[in-house]
């Protein structure tokens, strides 16, 4: 059983700069990933700070592999399966037959979006025609036909958002919640409601939507707001289980309720952005390195 001082565990943006941070303190980490970030689901953004120009989920996420590996930090491919407190106040992480022995863990392990039940969910997103962060992108969606798919209530909020990108708005409740009451938003009449219980369609290049009375609507790109998986396994394994629906709670610098256990990116937060992922990452590893016990460093062998 390995013993290192950190394991980091996912590799999207957050876990990627945290174990970037801890290796250049000269920390011994290790960062376990499964290969299924949120992040490799990006066809491109122009929201993600110092690409004016934009960049690809996987182009971003391979870039900060390259840095963290040069770096020094040592990667294992796998999903963990369990996470448990040591008798000394450590961890002990098992990932199928691996098991590694820390003083600390980096949870990273981000959310998983509750997708439409069709076949082309995966394609559609490669192309555009499905988003899953108008934050990220509503901007290059501004003034076309925009869908919002899901329970009456989330398409009342989440359209009250998108109509200041366009008013082309089509709103596409799941259910009968969805009321509009007296918010501005819809008052001068251009978002256009759906009746609920339709089908959604994709051609191979845009999404629509049929109504059960047979009439189809075209969309120019199509935002499903059908919540998170709410549950994070390790976390609760763990100990501190999440207290609000698909967030880790955790205090100013990233720690559980359980000591030496950190959580960050979008497991924790509900805005889920890299930036936010990332900030956090630099305030967990760097909290984590300051409790860890010091380590003077040792004099470089000599060159001559």
């Amino acid at each position: 059983m390995q013993h290192i001082d950190v394991i980091v565990v996912g590799g999207g943006p957050a876990g990627l700069t945290a174990a970037t941070y801890l290796q250049r303190f000269h920390r011994r980490c290790v960062l376990i990933d499964a290969g299924d970030s949120r992040a490799l689901r990006i066809p491109e953004s122009h929201n993600c700070p110092g690409f004016p120009d934009g960049v690809s989920g996987p182009e971003l996420v391979a870039r900060m592999h390259t840095q963290a590996r040069e770096a020094g930090v040592a990667f294992e491919s796998g999903s963990v399966d369990s996470l448990s407190r040591h008798d000394d106040g450590g961890f002990v992480v098992s990932a199928r037959s691996r098991q590694w022995r820390s003083r600390a863990v980096i949870l990273a392990t981000g959310t998983r979006d509750v997708l439409p039940e069709v076949a082309w969910a995966e394609e559609a997103i490669a192309c555009g025609a499905l988003r899953l962060c108008a934050v990220c992108d509503a901007f290059e969606a501004s003034d076309l036909r925009i869908g919002v798919y899901g329970p009456g209530r989330a398409v009342a909020s989440h359209g009250r958002f998108l109509r200041s990108y366009t008013n082309r708005l089509v709103l596409i409740p799941t259910d009968h919640a969805f009321d509009a009451g007296d918010d501005e938003a819809f008052a001068d009449g251009a978002t256009r409601v759906l009746a609920p219980g339709g089908e959604l369609q994709f051609d191979g290049r845009r999404c629509a939507y049929r109504e059960p009375d047979g009439t189809v609507t075209e969309l120019d790109t199509l935002y499903p707001y059908l919540g998170v998986e709410a549950e994070h396994p390790l976390v609760a394994c763990a100990g501190a289980g999440a207290e609000r629906p698909g967030e880790t709670v955790v205090d100013a610098h990233q720690r559980t309720r359980i000591p030496g256990l950190y959580a960050i990116g979008d497991m924790v937060s509900g805005l889920n952005q890299i930036s936010v992922a990332v900030g956090q990452a630099a305030i967990a590893a760097t909290h984590l390195h300051n409790a860890l016990p010091f380590v003077p460093r040792a004099a470089a062998a000599s060159i001559e």
